[in-house]
């Protein structure tokens, strides 16, 4: 079912990873872990396990940006395959609340970024209408959703010779939620031109579908270029239409919900009237109807989804629909970067019910309202079956599950007993050399071992970073006379320090001691910080340095050196998890090394010691037993955008790059804003930021140097 397309067969501790974790999922486990190094990879172990296990599969990550990179991994891996990406389809996200010390009502503001909107819509049909299915989604789908039933429901399927008048396939579409505009032919609109109907689905990137009728018959079938019009392929005998909204329910269904919502707000507003909050009761009632009114006549309306209880008839407090709602009963959970997601999914449901209570006492939300919610921790592990948890650092909740005498799941870990000590207790009950333990020897059915496969050998033969520990006193002073080693051979370095204003401050002092550096924190947006990353790699700066972000997800091959300042400094940016996600790094350079600058060993300093020495031992045993020669990991640099466009310009016989030549600055600053915005709504970041350099070069040159440097927010929401 599934057909995985590589040149390469899995190495180092790839295989027994794989064999271990399909032997287990086969077995019935409902969880299992994998221990795996930065380096190691993870990514093609689960792809291999995808294919031997061959169910549906949801893959989770905790942000955007690595959820868009593990897409584009498996839609390489599995190109006939329907891969698809569920993230939060918000560029710019401002939830709706009112604090009441100031009176304050802030009303939902959003930007939907309409490329991702396609790939959800795409990825609910795909899960309906197919089993080969792997959906890359972040945390938003735990997140209500529309019922799939309703959706199942809802689709309109046509075939050629079929008896449907054009006016009543017309309405279909309309109550598909489909708009008509003959001119503007965007997404989840269509057109009618005589006896020819266009219909543009909104999950289809460029594509639309001609529809011919012949008298009340469908005469022809065909799929169309939504830019040119031109055909492509042959006709098709049949087409299956999608609804074009995620929240879509049938007439009947729809008038229902109205009664049971003019039901709720007549309760409502006499409860607050009892209560003497008159102006609550009015509020609520003018929103209330206006809110009716739009879905009446438009079938929508702005928050729609704050009335899905009533729309999906669902009891009051019952878990809302999600997109886990979609995937068939037997599918395969796989959670990347566990020891963050397994926290943000656990999370999500108070955050969410405190704003939201808070509108409901002072009128702005009916009560149904606390029923459009993201999925309580307990009720996502019960819509969930066989899950397999990937980190390089396990949490206490992954360690303490993936045992098989744990038949129901262990919510959460009380006392202090931290990842990696839990590790420690459970690392005896498996082989001492995971790279040449055998399948047989893994008996998960007779023998009561965890259920945490390690893999630890990287397929390049790298070893994990040598650790050195430096005093606090001179710290700095050590840190550039490593870069300037560094430097000296080529090689990049990264720099962890505990404030923004100290990553800020050290970046200016390392360019007056004649090192190139730059700094990289979360007030930084998601576009210049993929450039700094390019261009880190590009050499055109040597040392980054930087707070959280330099941890998990970050490919920086040339990197052969991390610092660690204030490492002794116990706290979130200094655990374990910390610490050793930071040294991993270094881990794709042959000449890795992690240096602490600390006064005393804290305990999270001391487990990363004994991790690293444990894993070393083993990657260097596995070297010499197969006379592996380490060698860094190579992986081309984008070339810079401002290169390119400069050499197109000049085929072009374009003046673009020198000023007062005739040509208009401003038709040029338009279309270069409107490139880098499509751009960024196709998540090509790196694109994105050298498009928007070129707008700022432009700008220097229309107003004299003085321009003032073109910022977008695309703000993560996940």
């Amino acid at each position: 079912m599934f057909d995985l397309a590589s040149d390469f067969s899995p190495q180092g501790d790839q295989g027994q990873a794989i064999a271990k974790i399909v032997k287990s999922i086969r077995a019935g486990n409902a969880h299992q872990s994998i221990l795996g190094v930065t380096g190691s990879g993870k990514t093609f172990t689960m792809a291999n396990i995808i294919k031997e296990v061959k169910k549906p599969t949801l893959i989770m990550s905790h942000n955007k940006t690595l959820a868009a990179q593990l897409y584009s991994e498996f839609k390489a891996f599995f190109p006939n395959n329907a891969v698809e990406y569920f993230v939060s389809y918000f560029d710019y996200y401002q939830p709706e609340a009112y604090i009441p010390a100031s009176d304050t009502y802030i009303e939902k503001d959003s930007a939907v970024n309409e490329e991702i909107e396609r790939h959800r819509l795409s990825t609910m049909g795909s899960l309906i209408t197919r089993e080969d299915v792997i959906v890359i989604a972040s945390v938003s789908c735990i997140y209500g959703l529309g019922s799939p039933d309703d959706y199942k429901e809802m689709m309109l399927p046509i075939q050629v010779g079929q008896e449907i008048g054009r006016d009543e396939f017309l309405q279909r579409l309309v109550e598909l939620l489909f708009e008509r505009n003959d001119i503007a032919f965007q997404r989840g609109h269509f057109r009618v031109r005589g006896d020819v109907v266009e219909v543009r689905p909104a999950y289809l990137e460029d594509t639309a579908i001609r529809v011919e009728f012949f008298g009340d018959e469908i005469d022809r079938i065909s799929e169309i270029s939504s830019n040119s019009g031109k055909k492509r392929g042959d006709d098709m005998p049949t087409y299956l239409f999608f609804p074009a909204k995620q929240f879509v329910s049938s007439a009947p269904k729809m008038k229902e919900a109205i009664k049971a919502i003019r039901k709720e707000m007549k309760q409502t507003v006499d409860a607050f009237e009892k209560e003497g909050k008159l102006i609550e009761a009015q509020r609520i009632r003018m929103r209330t109807e206006y809110d009716i009114e739009m879905m009446q006549e438009m079938g929508f309306c702005q928050g729609i989804e704050n009335y899905s209880r009533h729309i999906t008839g669902r009891d009051p407090g019952a878990r809302p629909y999600t997109l886990l709602d979609f995937f068939p009963k037997d599918y395969l959970l796989l959670v990347d970067e566990s020891h963050a997601t397994v926290p943000q999914v656990g999370g999500m449901f108070e955050g969410d019910k405190s704003r939201k209570t808070m509108l409901v006492n002072h009128g702005f939300r009916l009560p149904s309202a606390l029923d459009n919610r993201p999925l309580r921790f307990e009720e996502f592990m019960q819509m969930t079956n066989q899950r397999v948890y990937v980190s390089a650092t396990p949490g206490p909740f992954e360690m303490l599950n993936s045992r098989p005498e744990n038949n129901a799941y262990i919510p959460w870990v009380k006392g202090e007993m931290s990842a990696n000590m839990a590790i420690k207790q459970l690392r005896k009950q498996i082989s001492p050399s995971p790279s040449t333990q055998t399948v047989e020897e893994f008996d998960v059915e007779k023998r009561g071992a965890t259920l945490i496969t390690e893999q630890i050998i990287r397929p390049t033969g790298l070893l994990d970073p040598v650790l050195s520990l430096q005093p606090l006193e001179g710290q700095i002073d050590k840190t550039i006379e490593l870069c300037h080693e560094r430097v000296k051979k080529h090689e990049r370095v990264l720099v962890t320090t505990l404030t923004k204003k100290t990553a800020e401050d050290l970046a200016d002092y390392l360019e007056k001691v004649g090192l190139k550096a730059r700094y990289l924190h979360a007030d930084i947006d998601a576009i210049e910080r993929v450039e700094i990353l390019r261009a880190l790699r590009a050499a055109e700066f040597d040392i980054l340095i930087g707070i959280n972000l330099l941890r998990e997800g970050l490919d920086l091959p040339e990197v052969s050196l991390v610092c660690i300042l204030d490492a002794d400094k116990e706290g979130f940016l200094r655990n374990e998890t910390s610490l050793v996600q930071t040294a991993g790094r270094a881990a794709r350079h042959v000449n890795g090394e992690c240096v602490l600058f600390c006064d005393k060993v804290t305990d999270s300093i001391q487990q990363l010691i004994d991790i690293t020495e444990y894993r070393r031992t083993l990657q260097i045993a596995h070297n010499e037993a197969h006379g592996i020669e380490p060698k860094s990991v190579v992986r081309s640099v984008q070339q810079s955008l401002q290169q390119y466009n400069a050499s197109e310009v000049a085929d072009s016989g374009s003046k673009v790059a020198e000023p007062g030549t005739g040509y208009n600055i401003r038709a040029v600053i338009a279309e270069l804003q409107d490139e880098m915005r499509e751009a960024a709504g196709k998540l090509e970041f790196e694109k994105a930021a050298h498009l928007r350099d070129q707008i700022a070069q432009l700008e220097e040159q229309l107003k004299g140097g003085e321009a003032k440097k073109t910022q977008v927010d695309y703000r993560e929401i996940d």
